[in-house]
């Protein structure tokens, strides 16, 4: 005749401690573990593998995005993560899972975070997803910064180059770099400058122009219109081409240029990351 397991509620709170789980899968665990906390631990561990597995299929087209900058500003990350419901992004546990992740990535960039997921699958009850991540470090001198839009729905990481490491420190410098993740969150350039445009896309656009031009116009002119109407779309795709949202009368790369004069700098934006929730990969 078997004797059933008592289970001490010290232990049923360590191990709920340690694993996140529910007061009955605790209880069930250390039962099933003859009271064995560790057994019981990998026992919750199992199930939670396998309940993210079943999970797993299911969409999760929410979530947030979530940044680290390390002490230093030298090294920063940005990483989107999906769940299933605006619900469960909004929740702050899972908000800090985000931030959990974005910390490890700045800090250990090879490090396998499936085991987070899978706790993270556990604990929330959705499927989660660690979609993506960028991960910028200065090289030389300059700092990096990110920016997250209310609602953690759009985030941005930019790294801004300068000649001296004291650069960083300026207050001014401090507020040019923050102006320019804002500028990114709200007009969404694709690259720095216009060598950053995809040929293809730039060939593209410069295709439907000239099938916007009237019929009978000399070849030489099309393409002078052409030229014309690219520099409108640079002006709204290219990061130094755009007007700066604070001043439309000035654009990103003459701000850079009024800087540079200002600290005694040669400034620069060197590369930039920007995500939303859900965007189309490329």
């Amino acid at each position: 005749m078997s004797t059933a397991v008592v289970i001490d509620a010290q232990l049923v709170k360590t191990l709920r401690e340690k694993t996140n789980a529910g007061l009955m899968e605790c209880k069930r665990a250390l039962a099933e573990s003859n009271g064995d906390l560790e057994a019981a631990v990998d026992i919750l561990r199992k199930k939670g593998a396998a309940g993210a597995a079943k999970k797993a299929d299911r969409e999760a087209k929410d979530g947030v995005i979530a940044q680290a900058i390390l002490v230093g500003a030298k090294v920063g990350v940005l990483v989107e993560v999906n769940c299933e419901t605006d619900f469960v992004a909004k929740n702050d546990s899972f908000k800090s899972f985000c931030d959990d992740m974005a910390k490890k990535i700045a800090e250990q960039p090879e490090a396998d975070l499936e085991g987070d997921r899978v706790e993270a699958v556990q604990k929330i009850g959705e499927n989660v997803r660690i979609r993506r991540h960028a991960r910028l470090e200065v090289k030389g001198s300059g700092l990096v910064a990110a920016y997250i839009h209310t609602g953690g729905k759009v985030g941005v990481l930019v790294e801004v180059g300068a000649d001296k490491d004291t650069t960083s420190q300026n207050d001014d410098f401090k507020q040019l770099v923050r102006d320019i993740t804002l500028q990114i969150a709200a007009a969404n350039p694709i690259g720095v400058d216009r060598s950053e445009v995809p040929a293809a896309l730039v060939e593209r656009e410069r295709e439907v122009y000239r099938g916007q031009v009237p019929a009978g116009k000399p070849a030489n002119i099309i393409e002078k219109i052409v030229d014309g109407k690219m520099d409108k779309f640079y002006s709204q795709s290219c990061l130094l081409d755009q007007a700066f949202i604070k001043n439309p009368d000035q654009t990103i790369q003459q701000l850079l240029a009024e800087k540079s004069k200002a600290l005694g700098e040669n400034l620069s934006i060197r590369s930039f990351v920007r995500y939303a929730v859900g965007q189309e990969l490329v």
